[in-house]
Parts: C-alpha cells; sequence; structure tokens
C-alpha cells in the first residue's frame, strides 16, 4: 500500500500561512532566504527520506543493533542514510555558515526535518544529538574545545551523546555517583556507569564525543556539585588525528520496545586508571549547562512524537479511503456494493480526533521553533526576552503533549486498520511503539508537570505564565470579532478563566497544606493546560482558514481549510470540557492518589 508520507500542504500551511517564515528573511541571519531555499530544503530531505529511509523502515525495526561483547553490528544501510543527509546539510541546517550549516530559521528546517524524522524515526538521533551537542559546546565551551571537538562533529567525522542517566539516578539526578578526579595535567579522571545512553557507542563516525554529568570529588551533594566533562571514545592528537582509546567501554544494549535503529547502550567509565575528561566550563555547574542541551531535546521529544503521529494519521487515513467494508446503517440493501470506511461515522470520528491530535501537536513544537527563531533574531531586545521567557515557560508542555496524546493518536491508527493495524504488514504498529518512548525519555510526563506546575508558573513572579496567558487573549480579542468563530473565541475565554483560578487556589493550598498532596494532581494540570494550549492554536488555525475560505479558494484549498474548521470544533466539543474535570482535581485537591498505602496495592 502506497501512502503519503506527509502531506506537503500541511507543511505549507503552518510554515507560509501560520508562522509567516518568509518574513524572517528580513533578518540578517536569514538574508539569503526566501520561499525558494526554504522549499528546496523541503524538497531534498522529502527526496532522501523516499530514498533511503522509506524503503529500510521495516528493515530496521526488524534487524535492531546487535553487541557481540567487542563491537556493535548494525544494518549499513543506516549509515548510507545519514550520511546522505549530512552531504545535503540537513543534519544541522540551523547552524553557522562558518560551522558547516545553512543558517535556515528553525521553523523552516522543521518543516524539512518533517519528511526524514516521521521515516527514519530515532535513527536520525545519531544527528540530532549531535546537534545538540555541538551548540552546547559552542555555547559553553572554550574556543579550543569548539576547535578539537565540535569541528570534526560538524564535518561528520564525530558524533555526540549526552550521558546522565545511572543505574541509581534517573530523573533523580542530585543522586548520581559518577566521580571525577583532578588530574596533574589540569584535566580531569572520571569513573561510573551509565545507562540509556542514545548513540553511545557504535562504528558510524571515527569517534563519539559523551557529554557527562559527573561530582568532582568533595563536591556538595545534590545538584549543586554536578559537573559536565566532554569525555570521548577516543582521545584526540594534537594534530587533530584519532588516538588511543578512552576508558570509555560498552557493557551492554538494552533491547527496546521501538526506535530501534538507535542504539541505547550502558556505558563504563574509567575501569582502570579512569577516563580522560575534559571540564566544561565551571565546576558544580554542570546541570545549568546541561540544560542547554536537555531542552533542545525535549522540543525534539516532542516534535518527533508529534510526527510520528502525523504520519500515523497520514497513513491511516489513506487506508480508510480506499478500504471498502460494510454499509451504513440507513442502507437496507443488502446486494449494495460496500462502502469505503471512511463513510462510517465512528471512523470519522477516529480519524477526526488523530487529526486534532497530531496537527495540533505539530502547531505547538513549530510555535516553540519559532520562539526560538525570535529568541536569537528577534529585531528588539525586548522581543528577543519576551521569546526566550515564553519559551522556557512552554517547554513543559512543547515535550509533554505530543509525546502524551501522540501515542494516543498513533493508537487509533492502528484501531482504524482493524486488524490489519496489528499486523507488521503496515506500518502503524511501529509507529505507535516508536512514539511510546517520548512520554519517558528527557523527563517523563510527571517530571513536566511538577516542572511546570511547582517551577515554570509562579517563576520570577509568574511572568512566564502571564505572558503566555496574555497571548492567548490577544487571539480571543481578535478572533471573538469572527462571527462564525465568536462562541469558540467565548469557550476558550471561559477554559482560560478556569484555568487561572486553579492556578491561584493550588499555589495558595501549598503554603499552607502538605505540598506532596497539594502537587499531586499536576499531571492533570499538566493536561489541562496543554489542552488550553492546543485549543488556542486550534482557533489560530480556524482564523486562517476562516478568512482564506472568504476568498473563494480552489476546490482542493476549500477542503483542505474545511478540515482545519473540522478539527478545531472537534477540539473543542470533545477535547476542551476534559480540562474542567481535570481542573477539578487539581482545585479540589483530590488527594485519592496521594493518600492509597503503598501495602493496598
Amino acid at each position: 500500500m502506497s501512502a503519503p508520507i506527509m502531506n506537503r500542504r500541511d507543511i505549507e500551511f503552518y510554515l507560509y500561512e501560520m508562522f509567516n517564515v518568509e518574513a524572517l528573511t528580513s533578518r540578517e541571519r536569514y538574508q539569503d532566504h526566501d520561499n525558494e531555499t526554504f522549499n528546496g530544503a523541503i524538497d531534498t530531505a522529502q527526496a532522501i527520506a523516499e530514498k533511503y529511509f522509506l524503503p529500510i523502515r521495516q528493515k530496521v525495526d526488524m534487524n535492531e543493533p546487535t553487541f557481540d561483547g567487542e563491537k556493535i553490528h548494525m544494518i549499513p544501510e543506516i549509515k548510507v542514510g545519514l550520511d546522505a543527509v549530512m552531504e545535503a546539510g540537513l543534519s544541522a541546517p540551523t547552524t553557522d555558515y562558518e560551522m558547516g550549516g545553512m543558517q535556515l530559521p528553525l521553523v523552516a528546517a522543521s518543516g524539512a526535518f518533517a519528511y526524514l524524522s516521521s521515516v527514519a524515526s530515532t535513527s536520525l538521533g545519531y544527528l540530532s544529538l549531535t546537534h545538540a551537542n555541538c551548540n552546547l559546546i559552542e555555547a559553553h565551551g572554550t574556543g579550543e574545545q569548539i576547535e578539537k571537538w565540535v569541528h570534526p562533529m560538524r564535518e561528520g567525522r564525530f558524533a555526540g551523546t549526552m550521558a546522565m542517566t545511572e543505574p541509581g539516578a534517573g530523573s533523580g539526578l542530585a543522586d548520581l555517583t559518577t566521580t571525577a578526579i583532578k588530574d596533574d595535567d589540569g584535566n580531569y579522571r572520571l569513573t561510573g556507569n551509565k545507562i540509556f545512553i542514545s548513540g553511545g557507542d557504535h562504528d558510524l563516525n571515527e569517534n563519539i564525543v559523551h557529554l557527562v554529568l559527573a561530582r568532582v570529588k568533595g563536591a556538595p551533594k545534590g545538584i549543586k556539585g554536578i559537573s559536565l566533562f566532554i569525555v570521548p571514545k577516543f582521545l584526540v592528537n594534537e594534530d587533530g588525528s584519532i588516538g588511543e582509546r578512552n576508558e570509555v567501554a560498552l557493557a551492554g544494549l538494552f533491547h527496546k520496545m521501538g526506535g530501534r535503529g538507535h542504539t541505547s547502550t550502558a556505558l563504563s567509565f574509567g575501569e582502570k586508571d579512569g577516563a580522560v575528561a575534559y571540564l566544561v566550563g565551571e565546576e558544580n555547574k554542570g546541570l545549568m549547562y546541561m540544560f542547554h542541551m536537555m531542552n533542545e531535546a525535549r522540543i525534539l521529544v516532542g516534535t518527533g512524537a508529534a510526527l510520528t503521529a502525523l504520519i500515523g494519521y497520514q497513513y491511516s487515513l489513506h487506508y480508510a479511503k480506499e478500504r471498502p467494508q460494510g454499509r451504513l446503517l440507513s442502507c437496507k440493501d443488502p446486494h449494495s456494493p460496500p462502502v469505503n470506511i471512511i463513510e462510517h461515522p465512528d471512523v470519522k470520528r477516529m480519524l477526526l480526533t488523530q487529526k486534532a491530535y497530531s496537527e495540533g501537536a505539530y502547531a505547538l513544537c513549530l510555535y516553540g521553533h519559532q520562539l526560538a527563531d525570535d529568541e536569537a533574531t528577534a529585531p528588539t531586545e525586548e522581543e528577543r526576552e519576551k521569546a526566550k521567557i515564553i519559551l522556557d515557560f512552554l517547554t513543559p508542555m512543547i515535550k509533554s503533549w505530543p509525546s502524551e496524546w501522540g501515542p494516543k493518536s498513533n493508537d487509533l491508527a492502528i484501531q482504524v486498520l482493524g486488524g490489519h493495524g496489528y499486523t507488521n504488514e503496515h506500518p502503524v504498529e511501529l509507529f505507535y511503539r516508536d512514539n511510546r518512548l517520548n512520554p519517558i525519555h528527557e523527563g517523563t510526563t510527571g517530571v513536566q508537570s511538577l516542572d511546570l506546575l511547582c517551577r515554570k508558573v509562579p517563576m520570577n513572579n509568574f511572568t512566564g505564565y502571564n505572558m503566555f496567558i496574555d497571548e492567548m487573549k490577544t487571539t480571543i480579542d481578535e478572533v471573538i470579532q469572527v462571527n462564525s468563530l465568536k462562541p469558540y473565541a467565548q469557550q476558550l475565554q471561559l477554559a482560560i478563566d478556569n484555568l487561572q483560578s486553579v492556578t491561584t487556589e493550588v499555589l495558595t493550598a501549598a503554603k499552607s497544606q502538605q505540598i506532596d498532596m497539594v502537587f499531586s494532581n499536576s499531571v492533570s494540570y499538566l493536561n489541562m493546560f496543554g489542552h488550553i494550549t492546543i485549543a488556542w492554536l486550534w482557533l489560530k488555525q480556524s482564523a486562517i482558514a476562516t478568512n482564506a475560505l472568504a476568498n473563494e479558494p480552489h476546490i482542493d484549498d476549500e477542503n483542505f481549510y474545511n478540515g482545519k474548521l473540522q478539527a478545531m470544533k472537534y477540539f473543542f466539543n470533545s477535547e476542551l470540557p476534559l480540562t474542567y474535570h481535570w481542573g477539578s482535581l487539581v482545585k479540589n485537591i483530590d488527594s485519592t492518589s496521594f493518600d492509597t498505602q503503598a501495602d493496598w496495592f
């Protein structure tokens, strides 16, 4: 069955109609670009996705990497595909020209990467993590470190990872035990074990540059005593050539439910004399530096989750339009031909739900990318600071909402295909398995919900929270003038009013009640705020669609815009009301989960 990877019209809508990427070309950094270069990047990415990754999608899933005790083995087609991405300049398209990049706006790069990410899944993680690794070292490393490690990574000779998680310290980084001792030469010797290190070992590149969190001997306990180190797989000689093997050993591979093209490793550092490690920045500031990479990774996770949901929706939509089965209840003639299943109301419901989830999630991620562009290149300091604050505030939602609701969308894609959806003759079950990791890594949904409610909302006297609420209210003030959309604008305003009431009450309660109990429904708060945010993005899309329909577009565009309006109506009628239930749990400090004793299970 030949189904489209992505709907190109969706990408064009987001880039050119919703986020107006063309306007960015007036900024000095992007002045060499125009719609032609943006479309060229998308065309190139689509061509690479279809030529190198689509044909091996199932093969990658069925042949995960193996470890024979000495080295890792994986199918060679993965390297061929990754090399094609590198050669096309798409591994780091937003990077400076002098570092080998294309200086594309992040929103435009994301539109191009949509084709690659949706087909190659986590196999692209080798490139994405390397790019994020480079960004961190460029921001916090020395000129010497940039020259020695970043340039080879940008050239594709080296790969990069981040190594945080330990067997006894997952999200609780305050408990990590990896230790660094300063050596006579001013560098460090590092000893410890890390697990779930994506891309932690392979032979795709000459070298692997690990960014490792560790505690310098004698450092304070907790997160205040964490430092960050560059720890390469191979040492590098003064002339840039590869030197001897560092004490970084692969202890084993994890065998994953999905995302099997990307190795997940257990690494052992310093089994003999200690692995040679180079301090990034200052001692005891490592977690602050690592958040540079972690936040970037969280947005990548959310985007990957959204795109995996989107490709599942496109596949099940294509299937539903071609699969004849059954008749409508209104048809009493057994001799009449079966209808395609897309005519059945419940299939329409499942497709509409997928559309609302996946396109809403992708719009959220692209909004985050737009904020990142503005933080770096907006014309005024005030605009840049505002974008920075809102992006920081929204990061828990950008990571978590697509990651939670994306797999739910993929689950419905399986259901649309029925029994065929449960077999690997169709890829929708693969999409679900690939997407199921996203609520877990880079901070679980529970961790993100506590970050949002306990930290991001009250931070700096509610600055980010209030700025973002104002953004939504500005849209409401504009859209409420459109008669057909007025009821939905009013509905969103009421939901925001409820959100503000819930927020005030729960944070007030935290001052006088048991804090673990007060925040025990933090995931419900994240769900509530996330759904309201997605409703806002759908209202924005609907305003664009309504305006476009008033100009009597071509029938294809008319259908496209009507689809946008219908997805918005579905989300407002079926999903937004859920926010009141979640808000009630938070506001009333429902203690059912908190009160449950371990012995009762």
